[in-house]
């Protein structure tokens, strides 16, 4: 009988890499893609900052409203580069795709760090700063589906769901870098210091490893070969609907979560008046617990199956949110607010070690890359790029800090319906698992 293609095994040519090159390999794309979430997320720790440097106001809230609809403006060119970047990346190579997302996010980054603020070129400077923000959405779109897919490619099956946690666990160590950079900056220099170039100098430090991360991915082995794309599923898409749309739902929900997370050190200054140096510790601690648990979720998933590794900890994570947050907005202090990020986080991350992998294991080879970063980039451009405008919003507007608390709460139980109805795609699970020679 035949496998319908969302459950059918996935096979390349993995087993022609060594164990060193598959080491090389998935070490050279986590190094990548981490560094272009470090600098399109590090943006958000400075919002405030960037905000006042762009787009001045007498009031506190549209500086910051114009800040935060820059950075969703980065959002908007996402679906763009998955499927330009993505359709390269399946006809022509992974590794070629990899090369183009990196050049083109340092030169967003470039453009943005060294931009001079409104007050010096009035409003060439917002302009400048959004034109900066669509480049690096643009490459980052295209950056997840060739990256995610290469890991993929990379790996053994036995192996996949934890190979492919790098993508979520690099993009937690760049928000983690991000937030201790934020921290050590907050802790050197003073309000007007960091409003006035400090957050700039985070920007470069990133883009300074750009010129390494190049020459490190051309030299790549690729993990696609022309045989590989030479046959489309003959149902096309209709055959694996199921996992774009759980896919869809389970990645909003896990992108307006995640942003809310990234949210936290401007939520702790500016609705809880806590200080910069609280603020941006509990964004430290919520993004260096996602590394662990999402790490964690994936050798589970390995061993147990997908949606044991997403179901579980999702209904937890949607019954925690308001408790925690009814802690950290009543005591409003240290212990509180870090300790609140610590156990959300850890919580909500431990699905995404087996949601990458159970959405790409359910796509053809043939258009993995394009419609992994599609299913991807979507709903992140629509959610990832409001949700912290929306968040600001609601508690502008209802005055109550728990707001935030009740919107988490209801989108986390929209991902969960969708994990109920992904299928299993394991292989340990569906019994297509193959020992690999090497």
């Amino acid at each position: 009988m035949e496998i319908p293609a969302e459950e059918a095994p996935v096979t390349g040519p993995v087993d022609a890499l060594t164990p060193r090159q598959r080491r090389r390999a998935i070490a050279a794309a986590t190094l990548g893609n981490g560094l272009e979430f470090y600098d399109f997320i590090t943006y958000a720790f400075f919002a405030i900052q960037i905000g006042n440097t762009f787009f001045p106001s007498e009031s506190p809230f549209l500086s910051l409203m114009g800040s935060l609809a820059a950075f969703g403006a980065g959002f908007i060119t996402r679906p763009l580069g998955a499927a330009v970047l993505g359709t390269y990346a399946d006809r022509h190579g992974r590794k070629p795709a990899m090369l183009v997302s990196m050049t083109m996010m340092g030169v967003g980054i470039l453009l943005l760090a060294l931009t001079p603020g409104y007050a010096t070129i009035g409003y060439a400077a917002p302009v400048i700063a959004v034109l900066a923000r669509l480049i690096q959405g643009f490459a980052l779109g295209g950056e997840v589906g060739s990256a995610t897919i290469y890991m993929m490619e990379s790996s053994t099956p036995q192996r996949r769901g934890f190979t492919m946690s790098f993508q979520g666990a690099s993009q937690a160590v760049a928000a983690t870098i991000g937030s201790l950079v934020g921290l050590m900056l907050s802790l050197v220099m003073s309000e007007a210091e960091l409003a006035s170039y400090g957050w700039r100098i985070a920007l470069l430090l990133g883009a300074t490893i750009v010129p390494l991360a190049l020459v490190i991915r051309h030299s790549l082995p690729e993990t696609i070969h022309h045989a590989d794309t030479a046959v489309v599923a003959d149902d096309g898409w209709r055959s694996y609907l199921r996992p774009i749309v759980c896919g869809f739902l389970i990645i909003a929900s896990g992108t307006i979560g995640s942003y809310i997370f990234t949210y936290m050190a401007t939520y702790g200054q500016n609705t809880l008046k806590l200080s910069t140096t609280i603020s941006f510790s509990g964004s430290v601690a919520n993004n260096a617990i996602q590394i662990v648990a999402v790490m964690t979720g994936a050798i589970l998933s390995d061993r147990f199956g997908r949606k044991a590794a997403m179901v579980l900890p999702q209904c937890l994570f949607a019954l925690s949110v308001v408790p925690c947050f009814l802690w950290l907005t009543t005591q409003r202090d240290a212990f509180s607010f870090i300790g609140a990020n610590l156990v959300l986080a850890g919580i909500g991350s431990f699905v995404y070690g087996a949601v990458y992998a159970a959405i790409s294991e359910s796509i053809p080879k043939a258009v993995r890359a394009r419609v992994f970063a599609l299913v991807y980039s979507i709903p992140v451009a629509v959610f990832g790029g409001t949700t912290q405008m929306v968040v600001t919003w609601i508690l502008e507007v209802t005055g109550d800090p728990m707001s935030i608390a009740y919107y988490l709460t209801g989108v986390s139980l929209v991902g969960l319906g969708a994990m109920i109805a992904m299928r299993e795609s394991a292989p340990v699970r569906i019994g297509t698992l193959v020992a690999s020679p090497a």
